[in-house]
Formats: structure tokens, C-alpha cells, sequence
């Protein structure tokens, strides 16, 4: 039966929490409130659950789902070939804005959908969405909406798109707060260097940039490698000099739409 809390009611918090906590044990999904809109959540680690998640949303498995995590130090276990770089900004903007995609850790046994080896994680910077993640462990979290409609503010919102599909939901009020649009975490494709927004959100480019220089914006193509300087004992005649770009570049970074990621404004 699907129910409703109240979660600014510190006896329906604690009542709301138990009961999706039990939820997720079960493998159906909940809405929570988040630092930039509600989300619909459910067990990362149970391909059943993820599916209901997918279905509940009206989503196929080729937009999967990001994953929150309720502390830094859960990021090791999740993912591997973590850069300095993007733990620098996980140091910095978690709790927060920021998702990071990093290459999952092939141990897991779990079922995102088509991910194509890659995991999107973030942790929010919401009380209800921690506690709740720390009762829980890993959730697999998207906006709580039907694809293609508004982004939901409320608990309320969600419920009326989302109806019986989910278990519970967690009611705190207006995210991120009453008047203003929904803010989607801005995306940083960890897997490649230099580092790359795949999509614009509540970090700025600025923000990050102040943290690690070299991040690519949107779109950006990586700076041209300088060319090599020929060794001593080969140093051409000055009128044959390299030309610039003469010396091998090195591999292409994969394409940032190659990297499986969901794009709609929400939780993620």
C-alpha cells in the first residue's frame, strides 16, 4: 500500500524512514527529497528493483539510472581508475551538485542497464536523502517523474505521476525551494583526461575549474599536444624545422555522447 510522510514531522520522519527503509529491502522503489528535485529510488544492487524503477518512470534501460551514496569514502568500493583530479572535486563538491562518472567496479553484481561499464555517482547534500542512504547503503536514484514531464518539487508532485508504481513517500517540503526551477547536478566524465562536463548543472564550470584547471567545458575539444622537440643529436637545419602538429598525437578521449548518461533535469 502506498503511503505518504510528512518528514517535517520529526514521529513521521522516523515512521517514513523505517517504512522505505523496508521498502528498499524489498526491492520496491521510494521518493525522496534531494538537494535539486525529488527522486525515485531503489536497491542499486537488484536488477529487479532498478527495472521497476525504469518501468515506473517510463524509461527503457538505455538511459540507466546515476547512483547517490551516502558518504566519499563509499566511492572506492563502487568505482575504480578514481584520477586525482576527480577525487579532488568528489573532496569538494560532495555533498553537493556534482555527479562524477567513473568506470564501475567489475566485481559488482549489479544491473544498471546499458552502462557500458561506467557508473554516474553522486552524494546529495540533503538530511532526509543521507539518512535514508545510510539506513540503505547505494541507491539507484533518478528525477521522480514520468520521462518527459516536469521535474517534481514535492513528494506530492511525484505521487501524481508516479501514483501506485511507488511503495513511499518522503515529504519535505519544496527542493530546492519554493519559486525557483529545478536544478539538475552538473556531470563530469571521470573516465577520460583531461576531465569533461557532460552536462551543465548546479556546479559551474567556473566552480570547478577553480578546483582542477583542465576540465573541459560542454563540447570542448581537447587542446592540441604540443609537438614534440626532436632529440639533440637529430635537431634538424633551422629551415627544416618540425612543423607544428608533425608530432603523434595521442589516443582520442572517447566522445562524451558515447558515455552512457541521462541528460533530463533531475535528482541525478
Amino acid at each position: 500500500m502506498t503511503t505518504s510522510y510528512n518528514c517535517t514531522s520529526e514521529e513521521q520522519r522516523a515512521e517514513g524512514l523505517e517504512h522505505a527503509q523496508r521498502a528498499i529491502s524489498e526491492k520496491k522503489c521510494v521518493v525522496m527529497p534531494t538537494d535539486t528535485v525529488y527522486g525515485i529510488a531503489a536497491d542499486a544492487f537488484s536488477p529487479q528493483a532498478v527495472t521497476m524503477l525504469l518501468v515506473s518512470k517510463g524509461r527503457g534501460r538505455h538511459m540507466p539510472p546515476p547512483v547517490l551514496i551516502p558518504r566519499p569514502n563509499a566511492l572506492d568500493g563502487l568505482a575504480t581508475d578514481v584520477s586525482e583530479d576527480a577525487r579532488k572535486l568528489a573532496d569538494t563538491f560532495w555533498p553537493g551538485g556534482l555527479t562524477l562518472i567513473f568506470h564501475a567496479q567489475p566485481s559488482l553484481d549489479w544491473d544498471l542497464g546499458e552502462t557500458r561499464g561506467t557508473v554516474a555517482l553522486r552524494m546529495p547534500d540533503d538530511d532526509i536523502a543521507l539518512e535514508l542512504l545510510n539506513r540503505t547503503g547505494p541507491l539507484a536514484v533518478s528525477s521522480a517523474n514520468r520521462t518527459g514531464q516536469p521535474a517534481a518539487q514535492t513528494a506530492a508532485e511525484a505521487r501524481t505521476q508516479l501514483a501506485e508504481s511507488v511503495e513511499v513517500y518522503l515529504e519535505g517540503g519544496f527542493r530546492p525551494l519554493e519559486g525557483t526551477e529545478p536544478v539538475a547536478s552538473t556531470i563530469v566524465d571521470a573516465t577520460t583526461v583531461p576531465l569533461r562536463v557532460v552536462r551543465d548543472g548546479a556546479i559551474s564550470l567556473e566552480r570547478l575549474r577553480e578546483v582542477v584547471p583542465g576540465v573541459l567545458a560542454l563540447g570542448e575539444a581537447e587542446p592540441e599536444p604540443a609537438s614534440e622537440a626532436p632529440a639533440p643529436d637529430e635537431a634538424p637545419a633551422p629551415d627544416e624545422a618540425l612543423a607544428p602538429g608533425e608530432a603523434l598525437a595521442p589516443g582520442e578521449a572517447p566522445i562524451p555522447g558515447e558515455t552512457v548518461v541521462h541528460t533530463e533535469t533531475g535528482a541525478e
